[in-house]
């Protein structure tokens, strides 16, 4: 079963950055399209970013494009969402998920296989 783990979630000001992290447990972490999601308190989850298996292909939420770069280091098993020029309205739980086999970079949580249980990412005016 792939486990995914999420890390570097905090408590940041406007302005700041934080550097997420996803370790992926598996045998193919390769093959697999990565994606982040976020969910605000009483809010539905949406879409933030995704890069394809081989890294050459990215996709963004227009609320972050220009300030959050997504990438992945396959050879450590691990995609990463770079955050900068945080905002008050990006507080939210930050969820990786993986998509296996994936050849593209969907925006729709129903084409991910695995989640991870989120970290919590606070900034504040």
């Amino acid at each position: 079963q792939v486990q995914l783990v999420e890390s570097g979630g905090g408590l940041v000001q406007a302005g700041g950055s934080l550097r997420l992290s996803c370790a992926a447990s598996g045998r193919t972490f390769s093959t697999y399209t990565m994606s982040w999601f976020r969910q605000a308190p009483g809010k539905e989850r949406e879409f933030v970013a995704a890069i394809s298996w081989g890294g050459g292909t990215t996709n963004y939420a227009d609320s972050v494009k220009g300030r959050f770069t997504i990438s992945r280091d396959n050879a450590k098993n691990t995609v990463y969402l770079q955050m900068n020029s945080l905002k008050p309205e990006d507080t939210a739980v930050y969820y990786c998920a993986a998509e296996r086999n994936g050849y593209g970079t969907s925006r729709y949580a129903s084409s991910y296989d695995y989640w991870g249980q989120g970290t919590q990412v606070t900034v504040s005016s």
